[in-house]
């Protein structure tokens, strides 16, 4: 009864040779393409399905069995776009997958899925590291088992199309004319990331922005277990502004080349966003492990079968192809002794077998590409005319992060600013004042309020060439979004065996100690959500002598590597200019032009004094409270030394146990919550290099800020932090 894969496909060959074909479900008039076309997107979906076939029945030996059956029309979408049209597959779109590397030539897409299903490091995608759907070759980067959580950064492919086209960008990956593909599942279409995306592709287009995305929504009227309500998909999307609505049938080849053909049309004339809604069914249910039975009735389950796409498919041979039952059934059979012929043979091949194969891909080395030379000094002067009172001047934090946003985007035309209120306002803190004046819109703007199409503009556009710096407005705000990070730039790398990487700087307005905020949207001390995902670099800057050399590794890190690097900038020091009284001045600092000179690479540390009593590791405002409470340490007979660690992810391990090796005891000063820290990462290197018993720490308490003077209660000070050294060495 539950054996439905032998069921389904016993079922085509008796269906064929009986002549007991399903009816066209679409009354649309379409056209219809050649022999040769028809018969190359049966055998497309008939290896798909053969592939399928093989991954439920070979239990142990293959991974991850989510498949494709039933969504075979995607092949038509794959006939229809370009093979340098980029696509973000659905977990079901094996089709698309095969059909385009079929008309890439040179390729080998069964061998290839095979290797993927068995996760043999042979894999040319992942190597062995996930079942996914992607090709180097073919403009399709991979996707593992997502939730919408791709569609944003479509939406930014699409919008860099537009952006690298008016640059005239000499990186630029995509044709000017180029198409991006999405697809999905009806119910992701609910996700909140899918609104997301939707919205911000309609808001651009709205604006007469371009924006060529296609969001093909496969719907088979069930996530997993839970019923779409019918005729819910096209009730939501056909009527959105500036969203084109299309609807086709999916099991039924030749309306879904239709739809399919209209749509990129379409998107490609207009450069507009269409909603593509394709009608599927599922077959076999969600996954291996799924008994559909246990939750639909068997009519229902049958009623899908019965309009199975092969069905419909073999319908269309009959009439359009000049081909008999006995030929269909015949293809249908030599596909199957292929797929196991092809399939005994990927399973010989090796799996990864250690942890460094399965690792590399997480931080890959340099590939070999190098920076662009640094401007002239004619072109730099010309650039900052207006600022040469301020350049003769010691800077703040905030503005040498400013000088030195111009002077990358100078040097780097690849590079491109943008978030919430950056570029006319300069945003909320002035950081970005000027830059769009100096670069122009294209390179410097405002996006909407929604900080996944933010991340999501940066993914993608990193894709089409760029170096994105997006910034999110506040720390917390990136909880609202973490997972663009987490779950979609961390992972392209590694899910790709580094054949795509996702460039970018996110700038993060953040930590505590802002006066007059309270409430954790605004101060947030936890950074915990980027400290723990493996390959990104996060950067914290203490001071303007720091930050712009800083920044530029970071830079030059994504645009040599592709790195993905998160720039923290302590809100509470970006406008601080005194240190240990007013008008001291020292916390500013000469802003001077890049060179060699003023490098900071990535784990480098400052050591500030060569103490050997005490060592106090620290970063952002704890270097700041640290350097406050220095003096009266040295007063009472403390010789010490402060370190910043600049760089929280990855921590330098070596450098730090270098660093406080001739200290006798040891102080972390840690601004962020005591769970969670990086002071817990530190305590733990320290043990590990047998200095446990010789440090202790000093953090924030595991709490929310506060608003007002309240806030300072649970975070370090520079009292504290006096009490704490004083303890650590016993006086």
């Amino acid at each position: 009864m539950f054996d439905r894969p032998t069921i389904i496909d016993e079922a085509f060959t008796k269906r064929v040779l009986a002549g007991d074909l399903p009816t066209a479900r679409s009354n649309q008039q379409s056209d219809i393409p050649p022999e040769n076309h028809l018969v190359d997107l049966f055998d497309t979906q008939i290896m798909s399905r053969h592939l399928d076939l093989w991954a439920r029945r070979s239990k142990g030996k293959t991974f991850y069995s989510i498949g494709s059956s039933g969504h075979e029309g995607t092949a038509a979408m794959a006939l229809a776009t370009r093979q340098d049209d980029m696509a973000f597959l659905h977990y079901r779109d094996a089709a698309f997958l095969i059909q385009r590397k079929k008309q890439q030539g040179g390729l080998t897409p069964l061998y290839d899925m095979a290797l993927s299903f068995s996760a043999s490091a042979d894999d040319p995608i992942s190597g062995g590291r996930h079942k996914v759907l992607g090709c180097a070759q073919t403009f399709v980067p991979p996707q593992t088992s997502t939730i919408a959580s791709h569609l944003p950064k479509a939406v930014g492919a699409a919008h860099s199309i537009g952006m690298a086209h008016r640059l005239k960008l000499d990186d630029a990956v995509l044709q000017h004319d180029a198409v991006i593909l999405c697809s999905f599942g009806d119910a992701s279409a609910n996700h909140s990331t899918s609104q997301g995306a939707f919205n911000a592709a309609a808001w651009a287009a709205y604006q007469h922005l371009p924006m060529p995305l296609i969001f093909l929504c496969e719907d088979n009227g069930i996530g997993i277990s839970v019923r779409t309500p019918g005729g819910w998909i096209e009730a939501n999307y056909s009527q959105r502004p500036a969203l084109h609505y299309i609807q086709c049938d999916g099991v039924d080849m030749l309306d879904a080349v239709r739809g399919c053909e209209e749509a990129v049309r379409f998107a490609r004339s207009r450069r507009k966003p269409v909603f593509l809604h394709m009608r599927t069914v599922r077959l076999m249910g969600h996954a291996g492990a799924d008994v559909e039975a246990s939750y639909s009735a068997m009519d229902a389950i049958e009623a899908n079968e019965a309009q199975d796409p092969l069905l419909h498919s073999a319908r269309i041979l009959l009439q359009h192809a000049g081909m008999t039952q006995q030929d269909i059934v015949g293809r249908y059979e030599e596909m199957r002794q292929r797929v196991e012929r092809v399939a005994a043979e990927a399973l010989t091949k090796p799996r990864l077998t250690t942890k460094a194969d399965v690792m590399m891909p997480i931080a890959p080395p340099v590939q070999g590409k190098v920076s662009p030379p640094l401007p002239t000094k004619d072109v730099r002067d010309a650039m900052f005319v207006k600022d040469a009172r301020n350049l003769a001047k010691p800077v703040t934090l905030a503005k040498s992060i400013n000088f030195a946003l111009a002077d990358l985007m100078l040097r780097y035309p690849n590079v491109a600013l943008f978030g919430e209120d950056v570029a006319r306002k300069g945003g909320v803190y002035g950081v970005t004042q000027g830059l769009q004046d100096k670069f122009g819109p294209a390179r410097v703007f405002d996006t909407l309020l929604d900080e996944q199409t933010i991340l999501g503009l940066a993914i993608g556009a990193g894709h089409n060439g760029f170096v994105p710096i997006p910034e999110i407005q506040f720390l917390a705000y990136l909880h609202n979004a973490e997972d663009q990070i987490r779950g979609e730039a961390a992972t392209l790398s590694f899910f790709s065996n580094g054949q795509y990487r996702n460039p970018m700087v996110v700038r993060i307005a953040g930590l505590p100690y802002q006066k007059g905020f309270g409430g954790h949207f605004h101060n947030d001390n936890s950074l915990a959500v980027l400290t723990d995902i493996p390959g990104i670099i996060v950067a914290v800057p203490s001071s303007a002598a720091d930050a712009p050399a800083m920044l530029r590794e970071c830079v030059r890190l994504a645009h040599e590597d592709g790195r993905v690097i998160v720039f923290v900038e302590p809100i509470a020091l970006y406008h601080t200019t005194d240190l240990l009284e007013a008008g001291d001045g020292g916390w500013t600092a000469d802003y001077a032009a890049p060179n060699a000179a003023q490098q900071i690479l990535l784990g480098e540390l400052a050591v500030h004094g060569k103490g050997s009593d005490l060592a106090i590791i620290t970063y952002g405002n704890g270097y700041y409270l640290s350097r406050q409470a220095e003096q009266e340490l040295r007063d009472a007979g403390i010789d010490l030394r402060i370190i910043d660690l600049r760089w929280l992810h990855p921590l330098n391990e070596a450098a730090i146990v270098k660093a406080v090796a001739s200290a006798k005891k040891i102080l972390i000063v840690d601004e962020c919550r005591r769970a969670g820290s990086p002071s817990e990462k530190l305590m733990t290197i320290l043990a590990e290099a047998g200095r446990g018993n010789d440090t202790c720490r000093l953090t924030a308490d595991d709490c929310f800020i506060a608003l007002g003077p309240a806030a300072e209660l649970t975070l370090p000070s520079k009292t504290s932090i006096i009490e704490a050294a004083l303890k650590a060495v016993g006086k």
